[in-house]
């Protein structure tokens, strides 16, 4: 019998959970989230910017909007057409490159690489993830920055609920969740109800402190890593609602 694929390979996972993951609420955050990653990095218009991960290329797309050259890479096809249409629609130059975050390295072209919404830790095997790092730091120029948001550990030690449920648009989506492996992984099971229509996936990640992944970007070659508990730049305390590390190369 053939080895199913990873959820994070799944084509039809990012299909279904799309409308989801980036609901009407989320795409009005994005003005937001970018102010708090511009004034964090402290770019300039013109400096060029991946945009890793980049779904739906709602950063990208705002980036490009105040005058950044941008570059969004995602492994979904779906995702980066929905992009492209969208920067064709408003005239945007943006570049949109179908790719894994394991193999993506465009060695010293980016002033900043940004990296949101979890979208890292998704592999089995830590060594997925610091190829991830090392990819990032050489596409860096020399003094270029890189940030990522993520859920820290800390923080969804304070949050933790076994079960939640939300409805977006009319349909329920439920969640159950499980922490595994000594604090280190993340098992959660989605379930969608949309009318009679039933969906459900299993969506696993590891979990980070902050100790935990700056150690891991020090290992990767990154200086002057600094931490915050929010995009506004919020100290990483008790009370932090997000994992924001910010590097340099």
């Amino acid at each position: 019998m053939p080895k199913s694929k990873p959820w994070y390979e799944d084509d039809n996972f990012w299909e279904t959970w799309g409308p989801i993951m980036f609901s009407e609420r989320r795409l009005e955050a994005t003005r937001g989230e970018i102010d708090g990653v511009v004034s964090l990095l402290g770019i300039k218009p013109e400096a060029s910017i991946l945009d890793l991960c980049c779904g739906v290329g709602r950063h990208s797309l705002e980036l490009a909007r105040r005058g950044f050259q941008v570059t969004g890479v995602d492994r979904t096809r779906s995702y980066l057409d929905r992009a492209s249409r969208q920067a064709e629609t408003e005239g945007l130059k943006v570049e949109f490159v179908q790719n894994d975050m394991r193999t993506f390295c465009r060695p010293d072209a980016f002033d900043a690489v940004i990296n949101m919404f979890t979208s890292f830790g998704y592999f089995d095997d830590p060594k997925d993830d610091r190829q991830v790092l090392v990819n990032v730091y050489r596409s860096l120029k020399s003094g270029g920055v890189f940030i990522m948001d993520t859920l820290g550990k800390e923080v969804l030690a304070r949050v933790f609920t076994e079960r939640n449920w939300e409805e977006v648009n009319g349909v329920i989506l439920l969640q159950e969740h499980k922490v595994s492996h000594n604090w280190g992984w993340m098992e959660n099971r989605w379930i969608m109800l949309k009318g009679d229509k039933r969906t459900e996936s299993k969506v696993t990640h590891r979990l980070y402190s902050a100790t935990e992944l700056a150690s891991l970007f020090t290992e990767c070659g990154f200086k002057q890593i600094n931490t915050y508990g929010d995009l506004s730049g919020s100290a990483y305390d008790h009370m932090a609602r997000r994992l924001i590390m910010v590097a340099h190369k």
